[in-house]
């Protein structure tokens, strides 16, 4: 099965519903026999979907830049640590390991993860999309203004095809398959 990438809120102080969200989807990347891509760290949504994709029979990776291992930040569910220097290299890494990239609900580093992949995508470094996952129209607002810029001419080319946005779990699991 495939190496599917998670990005996600490492945040504790998000509302319970997203946890449920993250949980769902890593009960269901171990159901796929996946094998989850994540930043390692053992707080908020990161661990939720590690923790459930591990009890479902998952096999986790987690790249793991040097801070979160200097402040002890580091999962315990990991089967394999990949160390990084940074979040850039993070990135790499995971786009590197990964054949497909799911978006959950996440901040400003979640944002940054998906723009990264979208745009080495658009200029041909790979041909990987990204799935955000739409929890309680979570990504509703970025998608509107991906579509304001495409229409006014800011993207080129077929966009579309380096992302996909999936409404449930069972839309994702469509997507992932």
């Amino acid at each position: 099965m495939k190496s599917i990438a998670v990005f996600c809120a490492a945040s504790e102080n998000i509302a319970p519903g997203y946890f449920e969200a993250a949980a769902e989807v890593g009960a269901m990347l171990g159901r796929l026999g996946a094998t989850l891509v994540y930043g390692g760290a053992r707080f908020g949504l990161m661990e939720a979907t590690a923790r459930a994709a591990k009890q479902a029979g998952a096999r986790i990776v987690g790249v793991v830049p040097d801070i979160l291992v200097e402040r002890g930040r580091v999962s315990m569910l990991l089967d394999e640590q990949v160390n990084c220097r940074n979040l850039s290299e993070r990135k790499d890494i995971m786009l590197e390991r990964s054949d497909i990239l799911v978006a959950l609900p996440g901040g400003v580093g979640t944002l940054d993860e998906i723009f990264h992949v979208m745009a080495a995508a658009t200029i041909g470094y790979h041909t990987k999309r990204v799935v955000l996952y739409n929890v309680n129209g979570f990504w509703d607002s970025l998608v509107a203004t991906l579509d304001e810029m495409l229409q006014a001419g800011f993207i080129r080319g077929e966009f579309e095809r380096y992302f996909s946005v999936a409404n449930g779990v069972a839309e994702l699991e469509g997507l992932l398959k």
